[in-house]
């Protein structure tokens, strides 16, 4: 993030417009010297831990990484990342689930395939609920939310997603599937053979209709938005109104109504998940509003204050 400013301090952009002979206004950079300044020199910090499955392949959160950063930045305050295999949760108990989570401000599950370590991410899920804790679920982690709420809330103890029946077996009740593999007349799921899984996936920029009092709205402070999705299977909307008794709010749909985008619980410190990724579209000096809501607030929970340097 100091690349840009150390390339203008050293000249770089005057010697291009010299060489081309090219003339422009004098540059802005009040904006990114503040934001690159905070960056390496933040005067607090929040704790925020990713639960997820790629912990060990290094990059693979970096753009999660950097919008946490933004939303950060957004509040003139650092984050601490923290990362959990979610794996190394899943044989743990409920006492030492919450020794792991005692210092962190907020828990984040993103996105990811297939079944493993998904009973230890509705582990952390579970705890951040039911204690309290700001949660944010991208993608996968908004699955696992719901089927986690499924279990725990409206006592649907067989709910899961049809996007693991290979590893661990069909799910009694599928909160979790293809659209192809739901029978809305019925609400049965029906399966279906692999060849579905082809030109299946909703990939790129989709509208989202947000209800108006809702922690979604707060963000946005609008109605239509656009997000980037990635992903295959989708709420299984058959379901949705058994949790919407129990308490779970739908607060982002699809135009038609029919594919879940952003679901949360009120009366909680900030509990949202989204079915799309946010994290594409954050940038340094315009965070996403999601990203920043969800730092401000777990930044109240636990903040750590940045060390100040002696001056030899």
């Amino acid at each position: 993030y100091r690349v840009p400013v150390t390339l203008h301090e050293n000249g770089l952009d005057e010697a291009v417009l010299n060489y081309f002979r090219l003339g422009a206004p004098k540059p802005r950079l009040d904006d990114w010297n503040h934001f690159s300044d905070i960056y390496k020199n933040p005067p607090k910090k929040a704790k925020i831990t990713i639960v997820g499955k790629y912990i060990q392949l290094g990059d693979a959160y970096k753009s999660l990484h950097e919008a946490l950063i933004h939303g950060g930045l957004a509040h003139d305050m650092g984050v601490d990342i923290d990362f959990c295999d979610a794996e190394t949760l899943e044989n743990k108990t409920d006492e030492e689930i919450a020794e792991r989570f005692a210092e962190t401000g907020g828990i984040l599950v993103p996105g990811g395939f297939g079944s493993r370590g998904t009973e230890g991410k509705i582990k952390a899920i579970q705890y951040a609920r039911e204690n309290n804790v700001p949660y944010f679920g991208i993608c996968l982690g908004m699955q696992m939310a719901v089927v986690e709420f499924a279990r725990n809330v409206c006592g649907l103890t067989g709910a899961g997603s049809t996007e693991f029946t290979e590893d661990l077996g069909e799910p009694k009740q599928p909160i979790i599937g293809l659209m192809t593999e739901w029978e809305t007349e019925t609400g049965k799921t029906k399966r279906n053979s692999k060849t579905d899984l082809g030109g299946t996936m909703r990939l790129g920029a989709y509208p989202c209709k947000i209800e108006k009092d809702t922690l979604a709205y707060k963000c946005y402070g609008k109605i239509d938005i656009q997000e980037r999705h990635r992903h295959r299977y989708e709420f299984n909307s058959n379901y949705k109104k058994q949790l919407e008794d129990a308490g779970l709010v739908f607060s982002g749909m699809s135009p038609c109504g029919t594919l879940a985008e952003i679901v949360e619980i009120p009366n909680h410190t900030w509990f949202l998940a989204a079915q799309f990724h946010p994290e594409f579209k954050s940038s340094p000096l315009k965070a996403h509003p999601v990203f920043a809501s969800f730092v401000k607030v777990s930044s109240k929970k636990f903040v750590t204050e940045t060390p100040k340097l002696e001056v030899a």
